[in-house]
């Protein structure tokens, strides 16, 4: 059984998010292919081009990738928490094109295995995993021309680079753990990617719908 803290980040990831309703957690709708995290807001799955195989990191409950693969995409989607990974196979049981895999994205990307038309991620292990460790095994495991895209939330200015999460995210937990998030702004994001291969690099900040609140940083380049 967990500790009441988490003392690493996947059992942080593990105990983050729960579902707090009642009863079984029902399955997400999942009509439609969401970067931001705002239903109806912003671009969609043509962000991706049109792949027959695509690479979610970081699915958490796994809309995005249910989407895809009811588009007629085959998704393999891997997260490290074992908790989150569970949940998403019970609420997508029998969804065919889906696979859920419990593994580290860098030591994923480093086993042996396919490659990729797509790979993605929409708040999730790219934000939280050093680029200069990701972007080149993302590289060795895209198809040529493949699709790399990413987003995160819009960056405070001159809050680049590791930042260490705090506030309402850790929940109180900050004396126990530290979990870091890369972020950057779309010229910065666009330099570490071209730095690393990626061509075609289309970086762009979604604004929110509220003003008061931040939006949405959308990446997009190719191999």
């Amino acid at each position: 059984m967990l500790s009441a803290a988490p003392t690493t980040p996947a059992e942080y990831w593990d105990k983050y998010k729960p579902y707090r309703g009642k009863g079984v957690q029902p399955r997400p709708a999942a009509g439609a292919f969401d970067w931001a995290g705002i239903p109806g807001h912003g671009p969609g799955a043509e962000r991706l081009g049109s792949p027959t195989t695509a690479l979610d990191l970081g699915p958490a409950e796994g809309e995005n990738a249910a989407f895809l693969a009811r588009s007629g995409v085959e998704v393999t989607a891997v997260d490290f928490s074992a908790v989150q990974v569970d949940r998403a196979r019970r609420l997508w049981d029998g969804e065919p094109r889906l696979t859920f895999v419990h593994a580290e994205a860098c030591a994923y990307l480093d086993a042996n295995g396919p490659r990729f038309d797509a790979i993605y991620s929409t708040w999730g292990a790219v934000w939280f995993t050093d680029p200069e460790q990701l972007f080149p095994r993302v590289a060795a495991r895209l198809a040529p021309g493949g699709v790399f895209g990413f987003s995160h939330r819009e960056p405070v200015v001159g809050q680049y680079g590791a930042q260490r999460m705090g506030g309402k995210w850790l929940e109180g937990r900050e004396a126990d753990l530290t979990v870091l998030r890369w972020q950057y702004g779309p010229e910065q994001w666009a330099d570490i990617l071209k730095r690393h291969g990626f061509t075609a690099v289309h970086a762009e900040v979604l604004p929110n719908p509220d003003p008061a609140a931040l939006g949405t940083l959308l990446v997009t380049s190719q191999a």
